[in-house]
């Protein structure tokens, strides 16, 4: 804040010392000692009284500009604090607002079968297709993709290797079996695939 006013600061006495040097020389001129007043020194008396009164207005004006961007700043800090903290509870929202015609299905499912209603397994079996392949749809969309490795070259970052099995008609270090399905939300993987791999015979 001082640094702000200083050009202020610096105006007011450039001007001040301006006034005395030409006081001096008036005095000087007129024989008069240097400590005799004068008209002019009433004027630069009042001049530099002008010049104070300014000085305090525009300091006066910085610190309400500054008391109100900082208030301005503390409103916009916790508006966004109070976003942020919405976004990471409800964040959820938008996957679980899709999984509920899943839930509901299965909801249906079950009340069906409890009343005795669904009596005929082929029945039964059409509709826990149809509700997985619902919620294989959704988490697709969500950007879900299954890992699949069987028959290809172990990777460290996408397998977890259980087993090393011995064969001599398959390449080392080939997942031979897929015990656990691994997935990736887009690009990163959220569960390697728990695999048997193959090894170099004894």
């Amino acid at each position: 804040m001082i640094n702000q006013y200083n050009p202020i600061l610096k105006k007011i006495m450039t001007n001040k010392n301006k006034h005395n040097v030409k006081i001096k020389d008036a005095k000087a001129d007129h024989g008069l000692k240097e400590n005799e007043k004068t008209d002019s020194d009433e004027d630069v008396i009042q001049n530099n009284s002008s010049d104070g009164i300014s000085a305090e207005a525009e300091i006066t004006k910085l610190k309400d500009t500054l008391l109100r961007k900082a208030a301005e700043f503390e409103n916009y800090k916790r508006r966004t604090e109070s976003e942020i903290s919405n976004y990471i509870k409800y964040a959820s929202e938008n996957l679980i607002s899709e999984l509920l015609p899943v839930y509901d299905d299965l909801g249906r499912s079950i009340d069906s079968i409890n009343r005795g209603e669904t009596k005929d397994f082929e029945t039964l079996k059409k509709g826990v297709i149809l509700i997985y392949e619902k919620f294989k749809g959704v988490m697709e969309r969500e950007g879900l993709k299954e890992i699949n490795s069987l028959g290809k070259e172990f990777d460290v970052d996408l397998n977890s290797a259980m087993m090393q099995i011995p064969k001599d008609d398959v390449k080392p270090n080939t997942v031979l079996e897929v015990i656990e399905k691994g997935y990736k939300l887009k690009d990163k993987v959220i569960r390697h695939e728990k695999v048997l791999v193959s090894s170099e015979p004894n």
